[in-house]
């Protein structure tokens, strides 16, 4: 749904952040749960470990539209991905993405039958990231509300894919 190029800029904006928010949807109810990110790349989908037995999954099962959002405050970076999740009992994914962090929430190790990954294909999203500093984007909010007609300016934003 994106360039390369893009892909590799959604990365290297979300790379750092590891943690995103997954959003599914609880019957009707949208809910949000932190996720880790495991890989070192990005191709266009999103690997995160998981139980078998966890809600989300069970949540995905029945509406397999997920939202990702990534946030750092400090750097002026925000993400919004949307896609599909599925499980994925790939054991050589499994394996290859492991690492000490994961083991501390799977104390059965890898190969425990509940372990699991949750593969998010992403399909559409968006991007902000603020040019300046936090002065500079009180300042462009300041002046846009002494002009009529202005908007702040904070910023590159990007739509992709849909």
């Amino acid at each position: 749904m994106s360039s390369p190029e893009h892909k590799q800029k959604i990365w290297k904006m979300i790379k750092d952040i590891k943690v995103g928010m997954l959003v599914t949807l609880d019957h009707d109810t949208p809910r949000a749960r932190p996720m880790h990110l495991v890989q070192e790349e990005y191709d266009g989908t999103l690997w995160f470990y998981t139980r078998r037995s966890a809600e989300k999954v069970f949540e995905a099962k029945s509406d397999h539209d997920v939202c990702l959002s990534f946030s750092d405050q400090e750097d002026g970076v925000y993400v919004s991905l949307s896609g599909k999740a599925n499980l994925n009992d790939d054991r050589e994914l499994i394996h290859k993405y492991w690492n000490p962090f994961v083991a501390a929430w799977f104390p059965e190790g890898k190969d425990d039958p509940d372990v699991t990954l949750l593969e998010i294909k992403v399909e559409m999203g968006e991007h902000w990231k603020s040019k300046e500093s936090k002065t500079y984007q009180l300042y462009e909010i300041a002046k846009a509300n002494l002009k009529k007609d202005a908007k702040p300016d904070l910023g590159e934003n990007e739509k992709f894919g849909g």
